[in-house]
C-alpha cells in the first residue's frame, strides 16, 4: 500500500494539543446520539454508571493485586510522569491482574484511573517504555472523560453490541473500528507520555513478542516492509496489528515533529485507509451507512434532474427510497469522486432500478441511466448488470448507448418547445 520510507532516529512526541480524538470517534458519537437516543440515555444515566462502577470495583478487589506506591515506587514514578505529560489529574491506582497474556488495560471510572497489568509485562518494562504503556492507558482515560463521558458511553454501547449476536452487523463493524481507532489514539498518548516515538514502539513490540530487549528502529523498518505489501484493510478485532500501530505512530510523530500539517493529514489518511479500507457494501459500519444513504439521495436527485425523468411513476419510485426525494437543481461534479469503488455495483443496480421503473417512457429512462453511469465513472458495471438483467445483447446495448445522449437532448428540446 505504500513504499518503504527511511526511519528517522530520535523522533520526539508531538505537543499535548495534538492529542485529538479521531474524526471516526466524533462521527460515531454523533450518529449514536441521533439514531439510538433511548440506548444512549440509558448508558449515560447515573444509574447505569453506578451499576458499572460497582462491578468494576468488585472485579478489582476480587481478581487483582493492588500495587501500592510504597512497595512499587519506580512504577508509580513512571506513571506519575506519564500523567503529568498528559495532563491527567485523576487519582491513579495500579494493579497486577491474573491473566497470563502480557498486556495492560484501563478499567474506567469517572474521575478515576485504574490500570491493570497482566502477565509478565511489568518485568520487561522500565523507564520510558513503562511511561509509554502507562500513558497509553491514561490516554484511554482522557478519551473517556471527554464531553461529559460521551466517548465512553459510545464505547460501552458498541461493546455491548459487539458481544450480542443479535446485534445488527453494522453495529458490530462500528464497534470493531471504534476500538481500533481508540487504540491508535492511545498509542499517540503513549508516545506523548514518554516524550519519544522509540520507547512507545519498543513497548508495543515487547507486549507482542515477550522479548526483554528489542530495537524500535529495526521493527519500524520491518513494519514499513509489511505495510508496503498490504493489499487489504486490517481485519483486526480489538487492536490493530502491531506493525500497523507502529507505522501509524511513526508517521504521526514525524509529521508533527516537522510541523507539517500536510504530512499529518497524510498520516491520518493512511491510518484510515488501512483500518477502514474502501466502502464495502457487505461490511458497512454506521458512518458507512450514513455516507451510502447520502450518496443514494444524490444519485436519485441527479437521475430525475431532467424534467422528462419526473414522471409520476419515476417520482413515486424515488419516494420509495426517500419520501422527500427531490430533483437536483444542478449537476453534482463531486459525486463521481465521492463514489468509492466499492459502491459502483450498488449504484449501477440503483440506476437500473430507475431505468425500468416507467415503461411508458420507452427508452428514455435507460438512456438517462447509461449517461449518468458514464458520468459517474461506472459504465462497465452498469453495462454488465444491464446485459444480464434486461437480457439485452451487446449489440442492442451498444445501440442504446450510442443513441442515449441524442435521445435525452431530443426529449429535453421537446419539453422546452
Amino acid at each position: 500500500m505504500d513504499e518503504t520510507l527511511p526511519v528517522a532516529a530520535g523522533v520526539p512526541a508531538p505537543p499535548l494539543a495534538a492529542l485529538c480524538a479521531m474524526p471516526y470517534h466524533a462521527e460515531v458519537v454523533a450518529l449514536l446520539r441521533q439514531h439510538e437516543p433511548q440506548a444512549w440515555a440509558w448508558a449515560s444515566s447515573a444509574a447505569a454508571r453506578n451499576d458499572r462502577a460497582q462491578e468494576v470495583r468488585s472485579f478489582l478487589l476480587q481478581h487483582t493485586y493492588r500495587l501500592d506506591a510504597d512497595a512499587h515506587p519506580q512504577l508509580h514514578a513512571c506513571c506519575a510522569a506519564a500523567a503529568a505529560r498528559l495532563g491527567v489529574v485523576a487519582p491513579i491506582t495500579i494493579y497486577q491482574g491474573s491473566e497470563q497474556h502480557a498486556n495492560a488495560a484501563l478499567l474506567y471510572l469517572p474521575g478515576e484511573a485504574h490500570i491493570v497489568f497482566n502477565g509478565s509485562l511489568l518485568e520487561r518494562l522500565a523507564g520510558a517504555e513503562l511511561e509509554a504503556v502507562c500513558g497509553h492507558e491514561l490516554a484511554h482515560h482522557l478519551l473517556h472523560e471527554r464531553d461529559d463521558g460521551a466517548w465512553f458511553t459510545a464505547n460501552r454501547l458498541l461493546g455491548m453490541a459487539q458481544d450480542d449476536p443479535r446485534s445488527d452487523a453494522s453495529l458490530r463493524e462500528t464497534a470493531r473500528l471504534y476500538a481500533l481507532y481508540t487504540e491508535a489514539f492511545a498509542d499517540r498518548g503513549g508516545a506523548m507520555a514518554c516524550g519519544s516515538l522509540e520507547p512507545a514502539v519498543a513497548a508495543l513490540v515487547k507486549s507482542q513478542t515477550g522479548l526483554a530487549a528489542v530495537s524500535a528502529a529495526s521493527y519500524l523498518r520491518q513494519a514499513d516492509e509489511i505495510c508496503a505489501a498490504l493489499a487489504a484493510r486490517s481485519d483486526a478485532v480489538s487492536h490493530p496489528e502491531v506493525f500497523v500501530r507502529a507505522r501509524a505512530l511513526r508517521l504521526w510523530c514525524e509529521a508533527h515533529a516537522a510541523g507539517d500539517a500536510g504530512a499529518a493529514a497524510d498520516a491520518d489518511a493512511w491510518l484510515r485507509a488501512v483500518l477502514e479500507g474502501p466502502l464495502a457494501i457487505d461490511a458497512l459500519d454506521l458512518p458507512g451507512q450514513h455516507r451510502l444513504t447520502a450518496i443514494t439521495r444524490r444519485v436519485i436527485g441527479q437521475y430525475i434532474r431532467p424534467s422528462a425523468l419526473r414522471s409520476p411513476a419515476l417520482l413515486a419510485w424515488a419516494r420509495r427510497f426517500f419520501p422527500d426525494a427531490q430533483a437536483a437543481e444542478a449537476p453534482d461534479p463531486l459525486l463521481r469522486d465521492d463514489l468509492a469503488a466499492g459502491a459502483h455495483d450498488y449504484v449501477a443496480a440503483l440506476l437500473l432500478d430507475f431505468a425500468v421503473a416507467d415503461r411508458s417512457l420507452e427508452d428514455v429512462p435507460l438512456a438517462q441511466a447509461i449517461v449518468l453511469a458514464r458520468e459517474l465513472g461506472l459504465p462497465e458495471p452498469f453495462e454488465k448488470l444491464a446485459l444480464r438483467a434486461l437480457k439485452m445483447t451487446r449489440r442492442q446495448f451498444a445501440k442504446a448507448r450510442g443513441e442515449a445522449d441524442a435521445l435525452l437532448a431530443q426529449v429535453a428540446e421537446a419539453g422546452h418547445a
